[in-house]
């Protein structure tokens, strides 16, 4: 028996509505996280050993987080939604590394950014 949904044969092809596939963000064409809010970038549960491999330039004055001008990330290098990079990847705090691409935090600097959230994206053809 060959199933049907409307006028599409789903053995033959799916519904457009079906092609239809999360498309996963790239942080490296992004960094809006990076650059949304100087209040974001807070350290919560890092050890002293690893803030103390953070070069002090790129801490905030207070201790409080990472040091940010009109709110971005100092570590951050390259062009918000273009090309973008952290260079303390391997050693960046805590508060960095749960951001995850898609997560409510990064669809909330990606809109403030004007980058697209709805994460759809028509399959290659």
């Amino acid at each position: 028996m060959l199933a049907a949904f409307g006028s599409f044969n789903v053995r033959s092809r799916r519904p457009p509505m079906l092609d239809l596939v999360p498309a996963p963000f790239d942080c490296q064409s992004c960094g809006a996280c990076c650059s949304y809010s100087a209040e974001w970038p807070r350290f919560s549960f890092e050890s002293d050993a690893a803030l103390d491999l953070i070069p002090p330039a790129l801490v905030a004055a207070d201790l409080s987080g990472m040091a940010c001008e009109d709110g971005r990330c100092r570590a951050l290098a390259g062009r918000v939604g273009e090309g973008t990079s952290c260079t303390i990847y391997a050693i960046r705090p805590e508060v960095c590394r749960e951001c995850q691409p898609g997560d409510p935090e990064c669809l909330i600097a990606r809109r403030a950014h004007g980058l697209p959230v709805d994460g759809m994206s028509l399959p290659q053809v």
